[in-house]
């Protein structure tokens, strides 16, 4: 195993968001006696933890990886149940006084932990009022009436396949940082919400009128054909025309431009009032830009893998800035970065994150390109 591999499998254990197969990689690694020096020296240098400590209590880590596993549904974590408990017994013994950050009471511990925030996911009514949603929850939605118009199945809501008789009653969805949403509307299209998003949608559309959507932020769009009924996505800068396809749509406020990327069948890019002289088209594999406050669309051919990943829980860096990578990170995690070195913000970098924590983010980063920072709970300071 090479040293980066074992530093984020290190990272990843102490930061309880370790599979049960990188669990099984990381206490073969531990029988070496050499690499329990190795990660002894990590864990006291990157996490001011004293691996001996007094307060460690094997039942207590046995009960934590007990319940880790008693929250997967999968039948194949089911039947390998008592071959984690086998690499558990290992890792406890090969830590010997060690025990999970998150459960010492050092105060130097806490300073060098970070601790995202956690904001909740809103959905505001029709009727201005507003309820957040646990993520942990399976139930029914219904209007104002009481009348059921569809279910919550957990981090997604299924709206019911239905028409309006009267007039449109708009949801908003606001994802807050750190969180990912799917909403399937009345219509079947499936739109995929990334972190600091809000999307304004009627909970049933009407017959006989377009499909119009507003969105603030990142989405990914999996239109429901329907000819009879065009579907608009509305932005602050530029609306997106389809009848049936799958796109993604980056319009955050902060951002310096709008991009539409477009994955599977047609759109039709404009800004302001549609006419046929200011329609760009796209076909799959283009992206159409526009920055603010300019009229024209740019397009160009990408790799839609790029901008699409995040819905798998990727983060991919092409070319990007440190400064928007910084903005990524942000969202994805809920935290805040104070960049001091304002030479680094121009900086341009390649990288890709398979649903890493930021932990492993930050220690890439720190040795691929010397990056120092400091932790304070939710603030990364970079130095």
């Amino acid at each position: 195993m090479t040293v980066k591999k074992s530093e984020r499998l290190i990272v990843k254990f102490i930061t309880n968001q370790a599979s049960q197969e990188e669990i099984e990689q990381l206490t073969m690694w531990l029988k070496e006696e050499e690499n329990q020096i190795v990660f002894n020296d990590f864990v006291k240098t990157n996490y001011a933890i004293d691996t001996a400590l007094n307060t460690f209590d094997s039942t207590e880590v046995r009960k934590q990886l007990s319940e880790r596993i008693a929250k997967e549904n999968n039948v194949f974590y089911k039947r390998r149940f008592s071959s984690y408990y086998k690499y558990a017994a290992i890792l406890i013994v090969a830590l010997g006084g060690f025990y999970f950050y998150k459960n010492a009471s050092s105060d130097q511990v806490k300073k060098n932990v970070i601790v995202p925030r956690v904001d909740e996911i809103v959905l505001q009514l029709g009727n201005g009022t507003s309820e957040t949603i646990d993520i942990s929850e399976e139930k029914n939605i219904t209007d104002k009436d009481g009348n059921i118009i569809g279910k919550q199945e957990k981090n997604r809501l299924v709206y019911n396949t239905a028409f309006a008789k009267g007039e449109l009653v708009y949801n908003t969805l606001k994802i807050p940082y750190g969180k990912r949403f799917e909403v399937q509307l009345s219509d079947g299209t499936v739109v995929h919400l990334n972190a600091g998003t809000a999307l304004r949608y009627p909970v049933q559309f009407v017959k006989n009128k377009n499909r119009e959507v507003y969105l603030t932020g990142e989405a990914y769009f999996d239109v429901s054909k329907d000819k009879a009924h065009p579907f608009t996505v509305n932005t602050q800068e530029m609306n997106v025309e389809v009848l049936g396809t799958k796109f993604n749509v980056d319009s955050y406020s902060n951002n310096s431009s709008t991009d539409v990327v477009l994955v599977e069948g047609k759109v039709s890019l404009y800004k302001g009032q549609k006419i046929n002289q200011n329609q760009i088209y796209l076909t799959p594999g283009l992206k159409g830009s526009t920055q603010k406050g300019q009229s024209e669309i740019k397009t160009e051919q990408v790799n839609t893998d790029y901008y699409t990943d995040w819905v798998k829980g990727s983060l991919v860096f092409k070319n990007a800035s440190f400064d928007d990578i910084i903005k990524k990170l942000e969202r994805r995690y809920n935290v805040t970065f104070i960049n001091k070195n304002k030479t680094l913000g121009r900086e341009i970098f390649n990288a890709r994150f398979d649903n890493e924590p930021i932990e492993v983010v930050l220690k890439y980063f720190s040795d691929s390109y010397a990056i120092d920072y400091n932790i304070d709970r939710d603030k990364i300071t970079i130095k």
